[in-house]
């Protein structure tokens, strides 16, 4: 399939006559309504309101947490976050693999990390959209890299939720999860590769992406499950460690820093630029059931300045020890 056969915009269709033809129906109304500017700005305003009003009620703790957290602990974290972000590129870049355009790991980190910043922009297209372009340097038709962008995506889903359901219940004072143990039967069966091939199929079809060119096989299936469950992990131990600064026993805290992470999916709410607002509300509440809502508010405020950092480190680093195809190599003594 060529790249000319990937549709201009996602989403949306154009008539013979050239012009943008109407939505219909409840879907269009949506996508009309998600499209809106106002809309996307209006609710990061609201939860980036419903934030400051938590830290502003939660102030004295929060400062007192701040206060004890400390230099070592801090990078210690972003230690954590830049490993997380490493293992979420390979799971793009075995993806892509298994779709047919391999690439070498240097060339994978520029168009994932620096591509990835498009996340900041409201609507969750700005990411692929920028990796298509980016990876058709790389001669990646912008069909496959959007694919594995997509799948990308929904391996990230699946495996937080099987991480949190299955640590969180296993937390004292989160019992509220409880229930969610039966839920990760249901996922384990997705990760069968027949049944994910079908999955996913029906995904792309639904956002109007081509199908898989090939079926993921076990192997590859393997590989970026493995990865992505490696990101979940070390997003984890970056809030382990964070949890620990503040007096949290070491074994609870590992459980309760990866469910809570894992947990929110920040990124689903697609309207929110990186699931600005959303995810740190829903980290400081699951850690507040166990570190109490001061300090469980202290430690979603770093973790979210972590995570900016990680995504600006990571592309800076690529931007700048990875050559864009057909540039020259640089002099020696420059």
């Amino acid at each position: 399939m060529s790249d000319s056969q990937a549709p201009a915009e996602v989403g949306k269709s154009v008539p013979p006559g050239g012009g943008p033809g109407p939505r219909r129906g409840f879907l269009g109304l949506v996508t009309a309504v998600m499209g809106s500017k106002l809309v996307r700005w209006g609710f990061v305003a609201v939860t980036v309101a419903i934030g400051a009003y938590a830290v502003a009620s939660q102030w004295s703790h929060v400062r007192s947490a701040l206060a004890s957290l400390g230099f070592l602990p801090v990078a210690g974290a972003l230690v954590a976050v830049l490993a997380a972000l490493v293992a979420a590129m390979q799971v793009w870049r075995v993806l892509l693999a298994a779709l047919g355009s391999p690439l070498p790991a240097r060339p994978a980190a520029r168009i994932m990390f620096i591509g990835q910043l498009g996340k900041y922009l409201p609507g969750s297209i700005w990411p692929v959209l920028a990796q298509m372009e980016l990876g058709n340097e790389y001669r990646v038709p912008r069909h496959r890299s959007a694919s594995a962008s997509v799948l990308t995506m929904l391996l990230t889903v699946l495996t937080g939720l099987l991480t949190a359901l299955v640590a969180l219940p296993f937390v004292a004072g989160s019992t509220n999860y409880a229930w969610a143990l039966l839920a990760a039967p249901a996922l384990l069966v997705l990760l069968v590769p027949r049944v994910l091939n079908a999955v996913l199929n029906r995904v792309l079809r639904l956002a109007k992406r081509p199908p898989l060119e090939v079926e993921l096989t076990g192997r590859a299936m393997a590989g970026a499950l493995a990865w992505s469950f490696v990101s979940w992990v070390c997003y984890g131990v970056q809030i382990w460690i964070l949890v620990l600064a503040l007096g949290a026993p070491a074994g609870k805290g590992f459980l309760l820093a990866l469910g809570a992470f894992a947990w929110t999916v920040g990124f689903l709410v697609v309207i929110a630029p990186a699931g600005a607002g959303v995810r740190d509300v829903l980290l400081a509440l699951t850690l507040g059931l166990v570190i109490g809502h001061g300090a469980a508010l202290a430690i979603a405020l770093v973790s979210r300045v972590l995570l900016t950092i990680g995504d600006l480190v990571t592309a800076g680093l690529a931007a700048a020890f990875t050559r864009r195809p057909g540039a020259p190599p640089a002099e020696p003594g420059r």
